[in-house]
């Protein structure tokens, strides 16, 4: 990660836009960020209607910087109003979310299009096409985050939604956003009634680098905070093995028994970095936010 680290949502809930009083409900829900469907969720008779729950419903939220919206496939009619909705609104979302993007010029035009009209939010990228895997590298550069969209993905694919026919995208969007500093967020489970299922992709996105995961139902929130927000222990560790390091200067170090060097100084810090700008975005007013739970990282 270069630069100052970026305040990265560990916990994003989807609700589609399709009734003001389901949208609303959902900000009682202890998400980091609360994003409002315009696509799949959506049937194309009720995009128009949509629309108009979405532009109320960002006017009345509580917090539009914890706000996302997720618009159409740039280059359909559906996008074209979406963006007239964005650029028309007297409240902007904290995040737009892009659908089947194919390459980074997409990004590059919907970022300028919206800063033409005064709108500077942040653009996360749906990983869900083969042009976008490959190019993931091109894209994560101009993207603030990228976002795994499993579902489509896998029909292109012809394969069913598994963890190992899936993995080299994931993989490749860990590398990619590592690189570029930006969000990593995984794709919702959808296998609701299997909490195992979650519990067991939660500790292998870990294992890869993911910031974050998705989520399309609220009763799966707490296993996602208690297992990505950044946890108070574990940032005192960051710390002291940060110290460590830094009082050998800058060598190798014992701390507890272990051996400690300069990588897992660089680990350390990043960590600290990136656990300090979630507390400020999204920590909240309460200590509830960062201690949801002990075996987070």
């Amino acid at each position: 990660m270069t630069g100052a680290a970026r305040a990265i949502p560990r916990s994003i809930l989807y609700t589609p836009a399709l009734s003001l009083d389901r949208v609303v409900k959902a900000w009682s829900y202890d998400a980091d960020v609360h994003l409002i469907d315009l696509e799949d969720s959506v049937p194309p008779a009720a995009k128009a209607a949509a629309r108009l729950v979405c532009r109320e419903a960002l006017e009345k939220a509580p917090d539009p910087a914890r706000t996302a919206v997720r618009v159409n496939e740039l280059g359909t009619v559906e996008a074209v109003h979406d963006l007239v909705l964005l650029t028309g609104s007297p409240v902007a979302p904290g995040i737009v979310v892009m659908t089947m993007v194919r390459s980074a010029v997409e990004v590059t035009l919907l970022r300028d299009t919206l800063a033409a009209a005064g709108s500077h939010p942040e653009i996360y990228v749906t990983v869900e096409t083969v042009e976008c895997v490959t190019g993931i590298d091109a894209i994560a550069e101009v993207s603030d985050g990228l976002l795994f969209g499993s579902a489509d993905l896998a029909a292109t694919l012809a394969i069913e939604i598994t963890w190992a026919g899936l993995l080299a995208a994931r993989q490749a969007m860990a590398l990619a956003a590592a690189r570029h500093g930006a969000a990593c967020i995984d794709t919702a489970n959808y296998r609701l009634s299997e909490p195992e299922v979650l519990a067991q992709e939660l500790d292998r996105i870990r294992e890869l680098g993911f910031h974050g995961k998705a989520t399309v139902h609220p009763s799966e929130l707490d296993a996602i905070n208690g297992a990505l927000r950044p946890s108070p222990e574990k940032l005192t560790e960051a710390r002291r093995v940060a110290e460590a390091v830094r009082a050998a200067d800058g060598g190798i170090a014992v701390l507890d028994g272990n051996m400690v060097g300069p990588p897992f100084a660089r680990m350390a810090r990043a960590a600290v970095a990136l656990g300090d700008a979630w507390a400020g975005k999204y920590g909240g007013d309460g200590d509830e936010r960062g201690e949801a739970g002990d075996d987070r990282h």
